[in-house]
């Protein structure tokens, strides 16, 4: 299908940059070669790309006729995903999705395996109050866009990138105006519904849990790249390849089915566009009930 391999330029240098890298040795060398890492710094601790300069770097890169691939968050807000997608020839974003414990749990849906699902519950949390970038808002900090994005997505697989018929978001701030703690509750038709919670303050079992009518499925922890779910008391696995370096993040080697969807697809159809905007679209609404304001949001 391909005469040549996908040849990855990486913006960033930092642990996901490396874990990337790692990860793409787990795969063909005629499908995926790393050709070259950019950074902005050349200080001894080299820093990641921010969250902050996500779109402006994709915007770069897209204009330029390259094609992207950007993990989350996409943007700070939905004003600048638009002009992303407006210049997107190939993007993607959220790796969770490329796992196949997510394909499982699409086709168990399909197959209506828990009958009608009537409550979907997540969480994701992590200490994480020491590490700048999750704190400063010049930073893009706070849980929501770093991991709550995570619980959102989930949520909107399950039901099939249906807009929530409304929204009811609650939490706390960190002094430096970012949220540290939230919880979400979401109506959809049908009278479903959908629970999130996360934060950057404390652990949280990580997992997430889909209740139907008829049974349940848990995705167990780390939820956000997982390897198990238990479909009605029943456990299954899907193990990672083994890394040739040491990683630093949990199952790193996940981020193969990403680049191996980008290789296959011009967009993907896990994580089309239309609900890229939609969970900023409703990211942003949480940050307005929740009352996190960026300086992105005034330009």
């Amino acid at each position: 299908m391909f005469n040549t391999a996908t040849r990855w330029g990486l913006c960033g240098a930092g642990k996901i940059s490396h874990d990337f890298s790692v990860t793409m040795k787990t795969l063909p060398p005629e499908d995926h070669r790393v050709i070259s890492a950019q950074t902005s710094s050349l200080r001894p601790q080299v820093s990641a790309l921010i969250l902050t300069t996500h779109w402006r770097v994709g915007l770069l890169l897209l204009e330029a006729g390259k094609n992207v691939l950007c993990e989350k968050p996409f943007a700070m807000n939905a004003r600048q995903l638009k002009d992303l997608v407006e210049e997107a020839e190939k993007s993607r974003a959220i790796w969770s999705r490329c796992f196949p414990v997510h394909a499982e749990v699409r086709r168990l849906l399909q197959e209506e395996a828990v009958g009608e699902v009537k409550l979907v519950t997540d969480c994701f949390g992590s200490r994480q109050l020491h590490i700048p970038r999750w704190v400063e808002k010049e930073l893009g900090g706070g849980a929501l866009l770093d991991i709550g994005v995570y619980c959102l997505q989930f949520v909107l697989m399950v039901f099939n990138g249906e807009r929530p018929e409304s929204i009811q978001a609650t939490g706390v701030l960190l002094d430096s105006g970012v949220d540290e703690s939230v919880i979400v509750v979401m109506k959809f038709s049908r009278k479903r519904m959908a629970v999130c919670a996360f934060s950057i303050a404390a652990q949280l079992p990580n997992d997430a849990i889909i209740s139907g009518t008829e049974g349940s499925v848990q995705v167990l922890g780390p939820m956000h790249c997982p390897t198990e779910c238990v479909v009605n008391d029943r456990e299954t696995e899907h193990p990672l390849p083994e890394p040739c370096l040491p990683l630093n993040f949990t199952n790193s080697t996940g981020l193969l089915y990403e680049a191996e969807e980008v290789r296959r697809l011009k967009e993907s159809p896990r994580m089309p566009l239309a609900e890229s905007v939609l969970l900023t679209e409703i990211m942003d609404e949480i940050r307005e009930q929740v009352g996190v304001i960026f300086n992105q949001d005034r330009q």
